[in-house]
């Protein structure tokens, strides 16, 4: 699906991916592999954050999300290992632990302000 926006709600456990556009909406849980604190963090960090930058694929606006340091880390890696997706990351704001609804008020409320700047599809 060729979507518009997307939400990552992340912390170190599981992100919350929602992609949508004016009709349409998917829905993605992608857990962390990291079981343990400390042994091998830089290597399970890696592979969560390529699962969760691949379910970005197709999205033209990222907003992210979520409770702790995982969204500020996720940002930098995109920045050096992921630069086509770190470039669609439009802001990262701090939100607890929100219900999904919750999630996809917050995505839609603060994407109005793209939908209201975007041409409209019907006179391209």
């Amino acid at each position: 699906m060729s979507t518009f926006h997307a939400l990552v709600w992340i912390d170190h456990k599981e992100s919350h991916v929602l992609m949508f556009d004016h009709e349409h909406l998917e829905s993605q849980r992608i857990p962390s592999r990291s079981h343990h604190k400390h042994s091998g963090k830089a290597n399970e960090h890696a592979a969560y954050f390529t699962e969760v930058a691949q379910a970005l694929q197709g999205s033209h606006e990222v907003l992210l999300t979520g409770p702790s340091t995982a969204r500020t880390e996720f940002l930098e890696w995109c920045k050096h290992h992921r630069s086509d997706t770190a470039k669609r990351i439009v802001d990262n704001i701090p939100a607890d632990h929100p219900t999904d609804k919750q999630l996809v008020a917050l995505a839609r409320q603060y994407f109005k302000k793209f939908d209201n700047m975007a041409p409209d599809p019907g006179q391209l």
